[in-house]
Order: structure tokens, then sequence, then C-alpha cells
């Protein structure tokens, strides 16, 4: 399997080319040239599958034979170690929890499989790796938890000051000593240019080898796209239309959803639920594509307002906005209707929500409204990450089970201006 430029089809690198580079010299994205489609049967039989053993399938057309498929069985078994539930709230909707990984985010699952992956290739290597991330809450702490103690491997972590929860930021600062936590005086979209004019920089990536953590990393987005599979294989509505809401600020793991569409798996409609930092929806609705500064939210993870996955979608659908419009509905919400969304779902359903899988709640009843379909709405966040806000709309105190080994700062911390060069020069040391 090739992977080609997003920016210039013509480039086209092997798997382990992509994964290392993350992006091309022109900051555009890697895509497989090809995604193979499952037959019938492989969605008839799903059901019997586990966790990791779907992961495996689902990932080897486009992994293998780079990884071989025995290396390529226990990463998937390393990174899915725990459970993705699917849980009905009444007779068509179904919330699919992703917060039972180590970090309580959606984000363990690419994180644990990337570093499962990196681990592989730097087997073969004689230098250090280093992992740059930008993150808007919760790819960080993944991150942080997935390559903690890795050897050869340093992790270097952006994230804007003040707009991540304090348990976000507390994950970043306890994981391990390899790991560097950098708080920038700006928004994560600062955060996000940096890390990709690093990428860009011909100077340094042939002094330091550097890769990326974020979506941007072919190998951290796709993995996502198991628990779609995972999600209908544990469905009790046999064979009624399905639509995903899916909770939405860089767009990575609703791009994982449409690949895994066209590897088969017959959901109906995504949709793009989002907060305030609507340039996604905004797209569908007129045609323009108009990214804008990132707006402050309670649901900081989906503070984006320049999406960096939102080429590589439409690079799903030839660019052509009526494809686009065939598979997917968007809509945005503000910080009162997501807390009041969180306020009903408890009294509703008893089930308590972070503000991100509250927006995609919304974001389901609103396309439920005008159709008749299953739905399910993904949950990507524990809501003891949130405590003030969940409290605040249904007032139940909760917090996360930490240990009292996570309570110790063990990652390098510091301020750092929004300046490049600064970065460069610490990436250097």
């Amino acid at each position: 399997m090739l992977y080609y430029n997003i920016n210039n089809p013509v480039e086209k690198v092997s798997l382990f080319s992509a994964v290392m580079r993350s992006v091309s010299e022109n900051t555009g994205l890697y895509m497989p040239e090809t995604i193979p489609c499952f037959p019938e049967s492989f969605f008839k039989e799903m059901h019997k599958s586990e966790l990791s053993e779907t992961a495996y399938r689902v990932t080897q057309p486009l992994m293998t034979p780079d990884i071989p498929d025995e290396s390529l069985k226990l990463i998937t078994e390393n990174a899915l170690n725990f459970e993705i539930p699917l849980k009905r709230l009444d007779e068509d909707i179904y919330v699919l929890e992703l917060f039972h990984g180590p970090t309580y985010a959606f984000k363990d699952v690419g994180a644990r499989f990337l570093a499962g992956v990196l681990g592989y290739i730097t087997q073969s290597l004689n230098r250090k790796i280093t992992v740059l991330v930008a993150t808007s809450g919760d790819t960080g702490g993944a991150v942080a938890n997935a390559f903690a103690g890795k050897e050869g491997i340093r992790v270097v972590i952006l994230y804007p000051s003040g707009r991540v929860s304090h348990v976000q930021e507390y994950q970043l600062r306890s994981a391990a000593p390899n790991i560097t936590a950098i708080e920038l005086e700006g928004d994560f979209d600062d955060c996000q240019r940096l890390v990709r004019t690093a990428f860009a920089d011909r100077e340094l990536n042939e002094k330091i080898i550097l890769t990326s953590a974020n979506s941007i990393n072919f190998a951290r987005l796709f993995p996502q796209s198991v628990y779609y599979f995972h999600a209908l294989a544990q469905m009790e509505n046999g064979d009624a239309p399905v639509a995903v809401s899916v909770p939405s600020g860089n767009f990575g793991n609703l791009t994982a959803g449409l690949i895994a569409s066209k590897m088969g798996l017959p959901v109906s409609r995504f949709i793009a639920s989002t907060n305030i930092n609507n340039s996604v929806p905004l797209y569908l609705e007129t045609g323009r594509f108009e990214p804008h500064p990132s707006y402050h939210t309670i649901s900081n993870a989906m503070d984006v307002g320049n999406p960096g996955n939102f080429q590589r979608m439409l690079s799903l659908f030839g660019n052509d906005l009526v494809q686009v419009r065939n598979v997917l509905a968007g809509f945005w919400f503000t910080d009162e209707q997501t807390r009041e969304a969180m306020h009903e779902l408890y009294k509703k359903y008893s089930y308590i929500a972070d503000p991100h899988s509250a927006v995609a709640y919304l974001g389901l009843k609103r396309y439920m409204a005008g159709n008749r379909i299953v739905g399910i709405f993904l949950a990507t966040a524990h809501p003891g990450k949130f405590p003030e806000e969940v409290e605040k709309a249904t007032g139940v105190k909760i917090s996360l089970p930490m240990s009292d080994s996570e309570s110790v700062q063990k990652s390098e911390h510091f301020k750092a201006p929004d300046d490049y060069n600064f970065l460069k020069e610490f990436l250097y040391s």
C-alpha cells in the first residue's frame, strides 16, 4: 500500500515514510492510495469478534506487509485492552463510550496504536525519535500516557495556556521524564501552526527524526475507524439505517468514521457536531470553507477554527461538495445549549455526559428530528474530566478514579511564547 500527498497526489510514499514524516514538505497530509472494501460476510460475522480481533482485521489491509501480521496483532492487543461499550438510552438512541482507556478519552485508541507502530519502527533505528504534538485537550494526555517511558522516543507536547481543563493539564505533567509539556502563549491553532512549520522545516528534519502523534499522522487517525465497526457489531436494531454523531474539532475522529464507511461499514449518515467553532457545519450549509480564529468554549477539545483534517476529509469525496453532503450533515451549538443537553441527558436517561459528548447528542437529536433512523452519538471523554461543568449542569459531583502515583509531576514543563524559532531551538536540544 502506498500513501499519496493530498496536496500533490503524484507524490507517493511507503507506510513507514507516511508515519515518520506525518506531513509532506508542502504540509500535505497523507492518505492511502486505495481504501479496500470488506465483503458483506465480514459485517455479518463482526459481532462474533473481540475488539482487538476486529482492530487487527480492520487495520491489516492498510498496515501489512509493512508491519507483519504477528506484530500487528500484538499492537492491536496492547492498544485496545479496554472496553468500548455501546449503551442503549432508548429505542432509537445509543451512546458509544470511548473513555474507558487509561486517560479516560477516545484519543487513547489512536495514541496507543501509534505508539505500537513507532515502537516497531524504532527497532530498526539507531537514533532517537522526537514526537511533536499539538493538543486542544485530550490528545496530549493520551499521547503522554501511550509514549511514557518508551525507549528512544522523546515527546514534545504544545498546549494553549489557559485553554485545557485542570485534569487535562494534570495528565500532561504526570506522565514520564521523556515527555515535555510546553504551555504556549496562544490558542490551539497557534500550536498546530508551529507543529506544521516544524515538519515543513527541511533543515530541522535533516538534523532530527521528527514525527507527529496528532491526527495529521495517518497511523494515529486510522485506528479510530475500528470503534465504528465495533459499535455496529453491538447494535440490536438489525438492519435499521444508522446515523452516527461525532463531536468534532480537528476532524480526525470524523475522518476515521468516513474511512470506515468507504471500507463498507453500513452507516447511512455521519453528523459533524461542533461548538461555535463551526467552520465545517457552515461549509456544509454554504459551500464555502472559511476558517476563523478558535473561540474558547466549555467543550475545549473542539476549539479549532481551522481543522487540520478538513482537506483530508474532502479528499475522500474527490472534493465534491454534493458527495460530501450526501454522507455528512453538520450542526453547531453554544455553551448554553451544551449545558442544557447535559441536564437533559441526566434527567431523561440518568446519563452523565461531558460537554463534548453532549454536543454529539445535540447533533444527533437535531438530525433525528427530520429523519427516521437509529442513532449513535460518541461519548469521547469521561465526565470526570470536566467536574465543574458536569456539576453545574446536573448537580452531580463526579471525579476520575486517578491513582496516587499520577499526582506526582514527572514530565518536564515550562511556558513558552508563540515563536517558532524558540521551538526550533528547543527541538535541537
